[in-house]
């Protein structure tokens, strides 16, 4: 499972910029919008999603991915482990390159589902702490 993991989070980090954030927050406090707010700085596109709508980090919030208008490649998931399979699915109706589900959340079952539809899936990860990893800024995570 873990075979190649390294190659992939350089994979997702290097070569894929538009994220949508699943389960973002406009609480500062919160992991998803610490995730979201560093990702924006790197120069990633953030888009959040989230039912209760409105604005985040001054990017419009978007309800579920089927309803963002530009293509996602990295679908961060910020949702309960078993909340995971029908974004992942959604994720894969709407072609996204990779799954990323940040730290403590395994869903296997997910996973494979993804894997099997020719996404990177990445499990149990941050992607601020490993993109912190990559820029060599091991000091600020």
């Amino acid at each position: 499972m873990a075979n190649n993991i390294s190659a992939d989070i350089d994979r997702v980090l290097t070569q894929y910029r538009t994220v949508a954030i699943v389960g973002a927050s406009s609480d500062p406090q919160r992991p998803s919008y610490r995730v979201a707010d560093f990702l924006k700085k790197e120069s990633y596109r953030i888009i959040p999603v989230t039912p209760k709508g409105g604005e985040i980090l001054g990017e419009k919030v978007y309800p579920n991915l089927s309803l963002i208008p530009v293509p996602v490649e990295v679908v961060d998931i910020f949702r309960r482990a078993e909340d995971i399979p029908p974004v992942v699915d959604e994720a894969i109706a709407i072609g996204a390159k990779a799954v990323w589900m940040q730290e403590g959340l395994i869903n296997e079952e997910a996973a494979d589902k993804a894997k099997k539809a020719g996404l990177i899936v990445v499990m149990d990860r941050c992607m601020r702490k490993e993109l912190l990893k990559k820029l060599g800024r091991e000091s600020e995570i």
